[in-house]
């Protein structure tokens, strides 16, 4: 027994060694340009989706390279899904490893002050690599196929199956992505590591990084508040819209939600987040407006919670507006296009994939991770809803700026090796 465990941690050993900074940098900084901008792909169910077939192609080709069979399944052309797979010897589960291709959009590239005005474009500061999708998610995606490459370097013969699935449109809730391969290419596994921000930094200078056995949903709603247009000159004589919808903006800003509190919090407690207010037209400012919306994200959603009960609870905080200004008309609905994305139950710590990360998190830095609700959406909340048991595990910042974003090194590169370490705890190493 005692040589057998020595022999696991001989090969453990061998499977790091292929896993350092250097490695790592240069993987990241070949991935994060890739594509780019195409790849952008806004939330906002009225704005154009990305294409992320730039990406898709160099992610495939590394993983031709490293023996995995490899097929794009595209629902809509220009955004293949990546799925790759290293049959085991037999014996053992499989694991889906997944991550996505997509990105924020990046904004006013004049404001990317830590690359020279290109968020695409890596740059070093320090212990921080910047660029858009640094952190969201290309230097998470980085570790992903460095921990996978090692395995093979090392020689390692898996005795479980390893897929490796790269999504579109996990920006945008994933229909394209983990939705379409879920139902209609039936993607399967008995369980997933989603490779996400899930870092932390405190103000001491130390860190870590979280395992998300839960994630919290959201909802976008839209408001539309109505008066009566009246003369710039003579604002008494009518109904100011946008007067209207800015008393309301503060009541939406701490209104609360039913709701049962869930095992394990998220970030923020059921919220809502003011995203977008348009109101007054073009070539008519000799006028007030007389309509006026808002855009509201209801975030922090638990389980439990409903598309119905979520419209009911805004409804209840209009009404009582309503009553105080018999003059305020508003009215509230689903945003068009959007989706509501139901919050998740926590995963069983002690089973597999939670059990198995938290031990190999647990002998490359010495401690257990914090188990939480992660806020933000991810993939992970698609498999789960499915039944699959699903975490997020990654070395980006839970909470990265939107501009100058950023991914502390450190953490990617022990990121890498925890998932290295998962991987071949979870399916097995064949004799």
């Amino acid at each position: 027994m005692r040589d057998g465990v020595a022999d696991v941690f001989s090969l453990e050993d061998t499977v790091l060694d292929h896993i350092d900074e250097g490695a790592w940098l240069e993987l990241a900084c070949e991935l994060i340009p890739a594509g780019q901008p195409e790849s952008e792909n806004p939330l906002d169910p009225d704005q154009p989706s990305g294409r992320e077939e730039g990406i898709a192609v160099l992610i495939a080709d590394k993983l031709r390279q490293m023996g995995f069979a490899v097929e794009f399944a595209a629902k809509r052309e220009g955004r293949p899904n990546v799925i790759g797979e290293l049959c085991g010897a037999g014996g053992g589960p499989t694991l889906i490893v997944n991550d996505h291709l997509d990105t924020y959009p990046a904004g006013d590239w004049s404001a990317w002050t830590k690359t020279n005005g290109h968020p695409f474009r890596p740059v070093r500061h320090g212990d921080r690599l910047y660029a858009r999708g640094t952190s969201d998610t290309r230097g998470n995606l980085a570790c992903t196929l460095l921990a996978m490459r090692a395995i093979v370097q090392a020689g390692v013969k898996l005795r479980g199956a390893l897929k490796a699935v790269y999504t579109v449109d996990e920006e945008k809730n994933g229909t394209d992505g983990s939705i379409f391969l879920l139902d209609e290419r039936g993607l399967s596994a008995d369980c997933v590591i989603v490779c996400e921000p899930t870092g932390w930094t405190r103000p001491n200078g130390q860190w870590g990084m979280g395992v998300a056995v839960a994630n919290s949903g959201h909802f976008l709603l839209e408001v539309e508040t109505r008066g009566v247009k009246t003369h710039l000159w003579r604002p008494d004589t009518g109904e100011n819209a946008v007067a209207k919808m800015a008393r309301l903006l503060t009541v939406f800003e701490t209104m609360r939600f039913r709701h049962e509190a869930a095992r394990l919090a998220g970030g923020t407690p059921p919220m809502a987040a003011l995203i977008r207010v348009e109101g007054g037209l073009k070539r008519e400012m000799q006028f007030t407006p007389d309509v006026c919306h808002a855009v509201l994200a209801i975030v922090g959603i638990v389980p439990g919670m409903t598309p119905a009960s979520v419209l009911s609870d805004v409804e209840a905080v209009l009404e009582a507006e309503r009553a105080r200004d018999p003059n305020l008309s508003v009215s509230v609905r689903p945003y068009p296009g959007a989706m509501f994305v139901s919050g998740t139950a926590e995963q069983d710590e002690d089973a597999n994939p939670v059990a198995a990360l938290s031990r190999c998190y647990e002998r490359v830095l010495g401690q257990a991770p914090a188990l939480y609700r992660k806020n933000a959406f991810n993939d992970t909340i698609r498999f789960a809803e499915r039944g699959i048991p699903a975490i997020t595990f990654g070395p980006g910042e839970d909470g990265w700026p939107p501009i100058n974003e950023y991914i502390h090194i450190p953490k990617a590169v022990a990121a890498t090796k925890i998932l290295a370490l998962t991987i071949l705890d979870i399916l097995g190493v064949a004799g």
